[in-house]
């Protein structure tokens, strides 16, 4: 199984609380909500019905898991709500007992041992393991080098703190750009992949041949 992070993301990297201004306020973040003036449902939610498409089971950290618990099963009755509900669902957490996990068909995964526990997962044969919102859990597996693929919903906004995607840990990750396109609101909708290869840096330098003409990249 490959695991696919997918999520809406500002121009400063934060992923915290997109959909509404109480989701997560963790921090005094105040700017829940921010994504829904940009949504373009006919480029962007073309994307997000594409992806779903290869998405064999998802994966969440314990809020992003109790927000979608509570939401979907209440839509049921519609079709993409009766494939939310039905589909296979996994919670990691180290507060949730089995007694918690209501959702349909969902099972939880113990945050102790719980990166060993999506190698399993990802070694796999099958569709995709799609991780959506999930910010600490998303940044884990980036952090453990667990993530085949990045689909980011870059938005035309930064927000000045909050959740970040991307792990603070002094490496550096190379990424390859497998697509991109353009929605009328000004959001970026990427596909990226690891390459697996390590950064390659250079110095300005290089740009010029003779010292004073810098070199065109072709």
């Amino acid at each position: 199984m490959r695991v696919v992070i997918s999520e809406f993301i500002s121009l400063d990297g934060v992923i915290q609380a997109p959909g509404g201004p109480e989701e997560d306020t963790d921090g005094g973040f105040a700017h829940g909500g921010w994504s829904l003036p940009f949504f373009d449902p006919e480029v962007m939610g073309a994307a997000i019905g594409e992806g779903f498409s290869t998405v064999e089971a998802l994966l969440f950290g314990r809020r992003t898991f109790q927000g979608m618990a509570k939401a979907w099963p209440e839509r049921a009755g519609d079709p993409f709500a009766d494939q939310m509900n039905a589909i296979k669902k996994y919670v990691v957490s180290s507060t949730l007992g089995p007694e918690d996990i209501t959702w349909e068909n969902s099972e939880l995964i113990p945050a102790d041992g719980a990166l060993d526990a999506i190698g399993v997962l990802r070694s796999q044969a099958g569709g995709d393991l799609s991780i959506m919102g999930s910010a600490t859990l998303a940044r884990s597996l980036l952090a453990a080098d667990l993530v085949d693929e990045l689909n980011l919903m870059i938005e035309p906004v930064s927000l000045g703190g909050g959740k970040r995607l991307f792990p603070d840990d002094g490496s550096a990750r190379v990424f390859e750009l497998v697509s991109t396109t353009r929605a009328s609101t000004g959001v970026q909708v990427c596909k990226f992949r690891p390459t697996g290869e390590p950064l390659v840096t250079g110095h300005s330098d290089e740009l010029y041949e003779d010292g004073k003409e810098p070199v065109t990249p072709s």
